[in-house]
């Protein structure tokens, strides 16, 4: 690339990333006083400016106390979000053995990728970033010094296999192309911002660059007059400079006409860091696309950036804090009383001092009217009246009662049975958020599926939890990826509640559908039966069939390296049929198309099941 070519493209992506952060900054203020209000600085607003502006007391003497229900009620909504985990399992990509095969060790490889990178971790971070602020993004990209160390190169440096990296970027750092697209996938450009250290940027991309001024969202103290005099230190959040760091802008555009490989250009300060095609192949039919995946709280219509119920609750806030603040002032005027005296007659200077506190010795001008106390009255009705009402517009607005939020029970609601569906009520009204939870995680084990099948190229290690809880070690490389096509295997984990689960399980019971053919509950049965009603870890009764079909299993995966040994505590009918099975896959077939030999070996395999089996009928039969 020659000089002038560097110069515009830097020159074009910097004009084009100020251009879009001057049309979303309305956005990043509403998300600044988003903040404020849950960190408990809400005596502030947007200036005209665009600026989070403190506010000043109209008097002196005003209460400026904060009743902080957006924190609690957000801490509910993200608690009961935290039980969002969907678990998934790979659709195979025809009814061929293979890929049936192939589908459940994609399964296996998804899942081990999820302990190992804390998915659920991310998605709590992710999820507190779309609750404050109406949405969050996930990156999901290649990371060549992720996983393990597989060597080193021919200056020493260590190698490693790669692995798959998650990001979380809150949306200060995500720029769409235009604010009126409604997703990631509408965007035909997308730019990710972010304020790096010049060290990090020398050992990412081994380029020097200058640091310069950049806006960062930060945090600092402000000192606030609250009620009766009292001073506090409040936190208060804002845009700031910072002088050590340099702005990383990464554009990444969708393959076009003119570009059918797409385009990806990563600028810091004056220098081209990179400039090429989109690097990943995670479309749904091996494309180039975006590597991000959004997640909104409560999505926008007509925009790209979502909603949070932080933003719809702050006006109910504002209105609740002035009632409370109004009706202590009112309290204190009644508990310190207000006098009245004649002009001159008292030294007036001394009562605004020190009031009329316990035993005070009041000294009038002789020949006046002493001082008297007026009647205050009492605390207006109205004032308990619009406080109730402003808490019934939290529960409207925020989908979260008063029984989620406090752990209280309204005083007429008895019945066991009504206090969970009153939970269940609260469930329905957040399972929106919940459904766009679900699709970000979807879409999330997608890509990672994705990524694997096109950089996983040496066979990989895998160590995961069998199906009867014992550890089992999985061999695999890309080309044991064969779908990508995920499913859930739970309901909205919002929806389906532990009453649900026991209820439609007294239903099965009932309806006698959980009994075998003698009419008995089998053992593996009976245990299910107590994990959904919470008490699983009480006693586990392993399945021995399914532990005789395991065997069976794994001695068909060994077929090729070495000939299967049989046992004396083998099932050898559940064996013979899970053998023939194999025998007859599609997968056995190119195998023995490549080693002859090994038909030979599986079928004398099976003969000595069949005479074992044939023998152990025959003392019985004795």
């Amino acid at each position: 690339m020659d000089k002038q070519f560097i110069e515009d493209m830097v020159s074009e992506v910097r004009s084009d990333y100020e251009t879009r952060a001057a049309e979303r900054r309305q956005f990043e203020s509403q998300w600044q006083l988003n903040a404020n209000f849950v960190i408990g600085n809400q005596y502030c607003r947007i200036g005209v400016r665009g600026e989070v502006e403190d506010t000043e007391k109209d008097y002196y003497w005003q209460e400026r106390e904060v009743f902080n229900h957006i924190a609690t009620i957000l801490e509910t909504r993200l608690a009961k979000l935290s039980r969002v985990r969907p678990r998934m399992s790979v659709l195979p990509a025809s009814g061929d053995d293979g890929d049936i095969k192939t589908a459940k060790a994609s399964g296996k490889i998804l899942e081990s990728a999820y302990n190992k990178l804390k998915v659920d971790e991310v998605v709590g971070k992710a999820t507190m970033w779309s609750e404050l602020t109406g949405s969050a993004f996930y990156k999901v990209v290649w990371d060549k010094s992720g996983g393990r160390r597989v060597g080193a190169d021919e200056r020493g440096r260590a190698v490693y296999e790669g692995d798959v990296r998650i990001d979380v970027c809150p949306p200060y750092e995500i720029l769409p192309d235009s604010l009126i697209c409604q997703s990631v996938e509408e965007c035909v450009s997308i730019i990710h911002a972010k304020a790096v250290s010049v060290e990090d940027v020398k050992r990412i991309w081994g380029k020097t660059v200058e640091p310069e001024e950049t806006d960062v969202v930060s945090l600092s103290n402000i000192s606030v007059i609250g009620g009766m005099g009292l001073a506090g230190a409040v936190a208060k959040i804002g845009r700031g400079r910072k002088k050590d760091r340099v702005m990383v802008i990464e554009r990444y555009t969708r393959p076009t006409a003119d570009k059918p490989d797409g385009e990806l250009v990563i600028v810091a300060g004056k220098q081209l860091l990179h400039y090429g095609a989109l690097p990943y192949f995670n479309g749904p039919d091996g494309e180039r696309e975006l590597p991000f995946i959004q997640q909104n709280s409560i999505s926008r219509a007509g925009c790209f950036y979502g909603m949070s119920m932080v933003e719809r609750a702050i006006p109910i806030q504002r209105a609740y804090n002035a009632v409370k603040n109004r009706k202590h002032e009112f309290l204190n005027r009644i508990a310190v009383g207000v006098l009245a005296v004649e002009d001159g007659s008292v030294d007036t200077d001394n009562l605004e001092t020190e009031g009329l506190s316990p035993g005070k010795i009041l000294v009038y001008r002789q020949g006046s009217n002493p001082p008297r106390l007026m009647s205050p009255g009492s605390v207006p009705a109205d004032f308990t009246v619009e406080e109730q009402r402003l808490l019934d517009e939290f529960v409207d607005v925020s989908g979260i009662s008063e029984i989620m939020r406090s752990s209280t029970v309204p005083a007429s609601v008895t019945s066991g049975v009504a206090i969970q569906m009153l939970i269940e009520q609260d469930d329905t009204r957040i399972s929106v958020t919940a459904e766009n939870i679900r699709r970000a995680v979807k879409k999330l084990a997608q890509n990672m599926l994705r990524l694997y099948r096109q950089f996983a190229s040496a066979p990989r290690l895998t160590r995961f939890v069998g199906e009867e809880g014992e550890t089992e070690l999985l061999c695999w490389s890309k080309s044991d990826i064969s779908s990508d096509d995920i499913a859930f295997d739970t309901d909205n984990e919002i929806n389906t509640t532990i009453a649900a689960k026991q209820s439609m399980m007294f239903d099965l019971l009932k309806a006698g559908l959980l009994y075998d053919e003698d009419g008995r509950l089998s053992d593996s049965m009976r245990y299910k039966i107590l994990e959904v009603f919470g008490y699983g870890g009480w006693e586990r009764t392993q399945n021995v069939k399914a532990l005789h079909v395991s065997r069976a299993d794994k001695e068909n995966a060994a077929l090729k390296e070495k000939p299967p040994e049989i046992s004396e505590v083998d099932d050898h009918g559940l064996h013979v049929s899970e053998h023939v099975k194999f025998y007859l896959s599609h997968e056995f077939s190119e195998l023995t198309a490549r080693r002859p030999e090994l038909n030979d070996v599986l079928m004398e395999h099976i003969r000595e099941h069949k005479r074992l089996a044939r023998a152990e009928s025959e003392i019985k039969g004795e």
